[in-house]
């Protein structure tokens, strides 16, 4: 299993917009086998596992202030421990790449379950390894979507390279109003 993957999925699920069964299997595109399954209610599964996983996320970005970090680690642990109590996961070992690796079960998994699955997995393997500062809310306004930092320097604020942009060009203008309010 690639942990790093997994976690960048979760961060896209809960970004992703599941009105209807449509919009799954939009977010399912490079996956046609788990797309034909898709349900209205997956979607619905999906939507409430969105509000449970935000404030995994919420926390992560609390983490990262640098204030009293200890607690919000605790926050982050204690969310997903939560979490995965109400969605258990059960992991396989599979070689079908050639090579060993670990994938949620599959057999008689709804389409809503794998994806719960996988995500948890690779939040609580993520957290584990790199631990919960790697998680984020975007910090342009007024986005509101979440990240998985892989940065070599755990620096990154916001979801996409268009938020940073602009969170960066609403910063320089304000700093030349303000320096012509001063001239």
């Amino acid at each position: 299993m690639d942990f790093i993957r997994y976690a960048e999925a979760a961060a896209a699920l809960l970004n992703a917009d599941m009105a209807d069964v449509d919009d799954l299997v939009a977010y399912l595109d490079d996956r046609e086998w788990l797309a034909q399954r898709a349900t209205d209610r997956d979607c619905m599964l999906l939507r409430k596992f969105q509000r449970e996983l935000r404030p995994v996320f919420e926390a992560g970005t609390d983490a990262d202030t640098g204030e009293d970090t200890g607690a919000d680690t605790g926050a982050v642990v204690e969310r997903l421990n939560d979490l995965m109590g109400r969605h258990p996961v059960t992991p396989r070992i599979s070689d079908h790449d050639g090579d060993l690796h670990l994938h949620v079960a599959t057999e008689n998994a709804s389409v809503a379950e794998l994806l719960v699955g996988e995500s948890l997995l690779g939040l609580a393997t993520l957290v584990c390894d790199l631990g919960p500062h790697r998680l984020g809310v975007c910090a342009a306004q007024p986005c509101t979507d979440v990240f998985v930092d892989t940065s070599p320097n755990q620096s990154r604020r916001y979801c996409s390279e268009r938020c940073s942009s602009r969170a960066n060009v609403a910063a320089y203008r304000a700093r030349q109003k303000a320096v012509a309010a001063t001239a």
